[in-house]
């Protein structure tokens, strides 16, 4: 009995903490989509509305209304996510660092060290390992960037010479990812090593270190006013 206690109060707080989660989401997501409740409020009633509609149709209104319900809340899950994702980019998007709380959500398979190299105009590259090779990430300004990029690359390559190595520089420009499709674009990259060589490609720039390895970073998006020190090497 005591355990049967123990279990339906763990699964209460849990339910309680993912009800305090979704509302945070939504308080969130209406500062930047001030339209959000109406939207979901629609949704749901419209696909309500169908459902129940085509029940009285085929003369089920009583389950084709149920489902009408069941689907109606799929629906107002699917499109309050969606939004609450772009809401989240947009909030990020411009900040030093979004593209490091992005590859965090990238996925399993994947992973992930923020600030392999950067400079004192916080132009950063970081960096995500996985099935489809080596990412690398930058974020700044793009001619800057560009010489960040082909100096990691230049010092990766005395490492992983085996290991292709694509690059990515976020940014609505030609030639760059929007930070929203970041996750998108690395999920499409064509899948070439197997787990064993990602462990060992892991390893091999592990023991190369990063730029960063001796600072303390904060998780996400850097503060807007961090400088790299001044004794800090750059490439």
């Amino acid at each position: 009995m005591a355990r049967k206690a123990n279990t339906e109060g763990a699964d209460s707080a849990e339910n309680a903490g993912r009800l305090k989660q979704i509302a945070l989401t939504y308080k969130m997501t209406r500062r930047t989509d001030s339209k959000i409740g109406l939207v979901l409020a629609g949704v749901g009633i419209v696909t309500f509305g169908v459902l129940l509609a085509i029940g009285f149709l085929i003369d089920h209104p009583v389950y084709a209304g149920i489902l009408g319900f069941v689907l109606a809340l799929l629906a107002m899950a699917i499109v309050f996510g969606r939004r609450a994702e772009r809401a989240a980019f947009g909030q990020m998007e411009g900040q030093p660092g979004a593209a490091a709380a992005v590859l965090d959500r990238v996925g399993r398979g994947w992973t992930t060290t923020p600030a392999v190299a950067m400079n004192r105009s916080q132009d950063v590259v970081h960096r995500a390992v996985g099935k489809a090779g080596i990412v690398l990430v930058a974020e700044g300004n793009p001619n800057r960037v560009k010489s960040l990029l082909a100096a990691e690359k230049r010092r990766m390559a005395r490492i992983v010479v085996d290991v292709p190595v694509h690059d990515i520089i976020v940014g609505d420009g030609e030639g760059q990812v929007p930070l929203k499709k970041v996750r998108t674009k690395m999920l499409k990259l064509p899948r070439v090593l197997t787990g064993p060589q990602v462990t060992s490609t892991n390893d091999r720039l592990r023991a190369m270190g990063d730029l960063m390895s001796n600072m303390p970073l904060p998780k996400g998006p850097m503060p807007k006013g961090m400088r790299m020190p001044r004794g800090g090497k750059m490439r």
